[in-house]
């Protein structure tokens, strides 16, 4: 029986004391009613004793506490799941923003999840196809993985989101593949860019979209990126589908959560950000993966843009100690007008080994992506040393070196946010740009691969 209560104390920017409460929950939702009828909704924050502090979704402006009552509804924040969800784009509370009609619910879910047994993970192992070489050809995204992004205030993120949701594919199966996106804490003229990239593509047929403004409430902030991973496990565990979930930006998620735990009155941690932020994105992060014995699966692609390009800012620390790998993105390449601007040398996608080879891309892909990294690491050493003591200084080779490293940069990593590669294609490419380089460099590559693959480039006539 639900019970209302009169017993509203006081109401502090958005957050509300309730007094003289009875079985009352952590995050169980709260209806506000005024004696206009006028409705507003929270949730539960803490519970001392017999008072309750109420986290409002709503602005408390114009709220009258003395006629008002609030009712607890004995459940946390529910999203009803359905297939009709497909193609439609919602609010960070799961409801309809497109304009479309409610949806009509097979079933409620508590958006925190139920915990997945670690004992009935399977491990990732299935190649996903992003058209992208930089992540296809160096950092191979496998199916069930979690893989961020790193990027920077002002980079190409959006962009980069946008063009993985759109091309991404698993190549060989008849199973079903859907994006899951969530924009959270973006501006409006982001979430214009994503929906009318969407619809201009008709990605999004095969994509539920949540998008959560900047200017809503920091509590539905937090809710977002929850809502598009149930929504995710739905359609993956109940519908068999393969969803790759895109999150941008973490780094506003973050910031949402600092602005709670301070309205709390919480001890904070590093840079403010509670001690359990760490807790908090693992509870997101680790809904991602397989299930043995079941067909669908959750590869997960969280974006976040690094605080002043610090990788050992709180959220990239504990985000890349969460996740397997990370995509970064470099300021010095977007400069240049590489698109999309990824550093592929301190880029890592810790499970690629197991996502390539014969059967899954090609035979060759391990020998040439190693070749490929060591070429361009040792291409920029040369560059930097030539602009230190000048062409001059640099031997034949390093010369073929630091011309394979401008040529990887421009034809391999930039691309164009329009372009879908296949993996043959960002192979094929690989094989090229090597040709720059005489045989006898290439040392990890095996023979069988050098003879089938290998075609000199004409630059190396000269040497």
């Amino acid at each position: 029986m639900l019970k209302d209560y009169k017993t509203i104390r006081e109401v502090v920017g958005p957050l509300m004391l309730v007094d003289q409460v009875e079985g009352v929950k952590y995050d169980e939702l709260v209806e506000i009613r005024q004696a206009n009828g006028e409705l507003r909704s929270g949730k539960v924050l803490t519970v001392d004793g017999d008072k309750a502090l109420v986290q409002l979704f709503e602005s408390s402006n114009g709220l009258k506490i003395s006629d008002a009552k609030a009712r607890f509804l004995g459940h946390g924040i529910q999203l009803g799941v359905s297939p009709n969800m497909m193609g439609r784009v919602f609010d960070g509370m799961g409801r309809p923003k497109d304009g479309g009609p409610e949806i009509i619910a097979d079933k409620y879910e508590d958006i925190n999840g139920t915990p997945m047994n670690p004992a009935a993970r399977d491990y990732p192992a299935e190649f996903i196809q992003t058209g992208i070489s930089a992540i296809d050809g160096l950092n191979t995204l496998v199916r069930g993985q979690k893989l961020p992004v790193f990027s920077g205030s002002g980079l190409p993120h959006a962009q980069l989101a946008a063009q993985i949701a759109r091309q991404a594919k698993v190549r060989g199966t008849g199973e079903g593949f859907a994006v899951v996106f969530a924009a959270v804490g973006i501006t409006f003229e982001e979430a214009d860019f994503f929906m009318n990239d969407f619809r201009r593509t008709g990605a999004l047929e095969r994509a539920v979209m949540f998008i959560n403004l900047a200017n809503d409430p920091a509590v539905e902030r937090i809710s977002t990126p929850r809502m598009a991973i149930t929504a995710a496990e739905y359609l993956a565990y109940e519908l068999n589908m393969h969803v790759l979930v895109i999150i941008t930006d973490i780094t506003n998620y973050a910031d949402a959560l600092r602005e709670i735990s301070a309205a709390r009155k919480e001890v904070p941690g590093r840079r403010g950000y509670p001690g359990y932020l760490y807790t908090d994105l693992a509870t997101m992060y680790e809904r991602a993966g397989r299930i043995k014995g079941k067909k669908g699966s959750i590869t997960m692609v969280p974006i976040l843009s690094m605080p002043e390009d610090d990788k050992t800012h709180p959220i990239p620390d504990l985000t890349g100690y969460i996740t397997e790998g990370q995509i970064i993105l470099s300021r010095e390449l977007y400069r240049k007008g590489l698109t999309p601007p990824i550093d592929v040398l301190p880029s890592l996608s810790r499970l690629k080994d197991k996502g390539i080879g014969a059967g899954k891309t090609r035979e060759d892909h391990a020998d040439t992506m190693n070749q490929l990294f060591a070429a361009y690491a040792r291409g920029k050493q040369a560059k930097e040393l030539a602009t230190i003591l000048g062409d001059a200084a640099l031997t034949d080779v390093d010369k073929l070196y630091a011309k394979f490293a401008d040529a990887f940069e421009n034809e391999y990593v930039s691309q164009g946010y329009e372009t879908n590669r296949t993996i043959e294609e960002t192979l094929d490419l690989g094989w090229k740009l090597l040709g720059i380089l005489p045989r006898a460099e290439l040392k990890r590559i095996n023979d069988k691969y050098l003879d089938k693959y290998y075609k000199p480039a004409d630059t190396e006539k000269g040497v």
